[in-house]
């Protein structure tokens, strides 16, 4: 069947139009028309608006393996500050308050967490681990607020002598590291907390650890204590202080504290005042 004129005009046309469609989004590039301005290349979008920069500081913690510290997510952000930064961190931990997760800082570090109230959803999901026994738990106690301290100091603390497993039990879990050398005769370790131990504890610094109102208000003291009894201000300070020497200078190992640990300290404390 033979179309009329005026049909083949029109089908004509469709065809050129179309062909003109597959140049425009084939490889082949199109000549633009005589009086079109030529288009700028796009440029990569800039961080135009707070809630972007939200978003972006949302995306990095969300996606973060470990807790991230502002520095860390100010390249991110090119132009801002740290004071920026925080300010952005701020808006995200209320806007997160009342959700399942929140943000928290630990550590001096930022980070997501689930929920305090929601925690017993994932306790079946935990894994178990080994409880630490009483002079370990007595021990990181000190060290916590005492650091930095010796094992000769531990001990006069606690009144009992402390094995040389306990400590190494603490190291081993992370939450305790040498820090240096006492400047005393036999150079004794000093030790204090880690970054780990912080952030087990969902501290942000070790001065957030309770305070003897506190410790009185949770039961964990005696309500008959002397009234000069006082809790210490704990401080975690990286530096070496003036009364320590860094580990590698001293060559010569820490000496016993006396004869019975030279043949190897048992597990149990032993009650110091039953010493002669």
């Amino acid at each position: 069947m033979t179309l009329p004129r005026a049909l083949r005009r029109e089908a004509s046309d469709d065809l050129e139009a179309s062909e003109d469609m597959v140049g425009a989004t084939g490889d082949d590039p199109v000549p633009a028309p005589p009086n079109a301005t030529p288009l700028a290349a796009p440029a990569s979008p800039p961080i135009a608006d707070r809630q972007e920069k939200l978003r972006i500081v949302e995306a990095l913690l969300f996606a973060a393996s470990e807790p991230l510290d502002v520095t860390t997510l100010g390249k991110a952000l090119p132009g801002l500050g740290d004071a920026a930064v925080l300010v952005l961190l701020g808006e995200l931990q209320a806007a997160y308050a009342t959700r399942g997760i929140n943000l928290v800082r630990v550590a001096g570090r930022w980070a997501f967490r689930t929920a305090e109230d929601l925690s017993y959803l994932l306790e079946r999901h935990a894994h178990e681990e080994r409880k630490l026994s009483k002079a370990a738990m007595e021990t990181m106690a000190i060290i916590a607020y005492h650091q930095p301290v010796t094992r000769a100091e531990i001990e006069e603390i606690r009144g009992v002598a402390t094995s040389a497993g306990t400590l190494d039990v603490l190291m081993e879990t992370g939450w305790v590291r040498p820090r240096g050398r006492r400047r005393a005769p036999g150079r004794p370790i000093t030790y204090g907390t880690t970054p780990a131990f912080l952030e087990h504890f969902n501290l942000d610094q070790i001065r957030d650890l309770p305070g003897l109102a506190e410790l009185k208000g949770a039961g964990l003291l005696d309500n008959t204590l002397p009234a000069d009894f006082k809790v210490p201000e704990p401080t975690d300070v990286a530096a070496l202080m003036p009364d320590e020497l860094p580990l590698e200078d001293v060559e010569e190992p820490e000496l016993p504290l006396d004869s019975d640990e030279a043949d190897g300290a048992s597990e149990d404390d032993e009650d110091l005042s039953a010493k002669p």
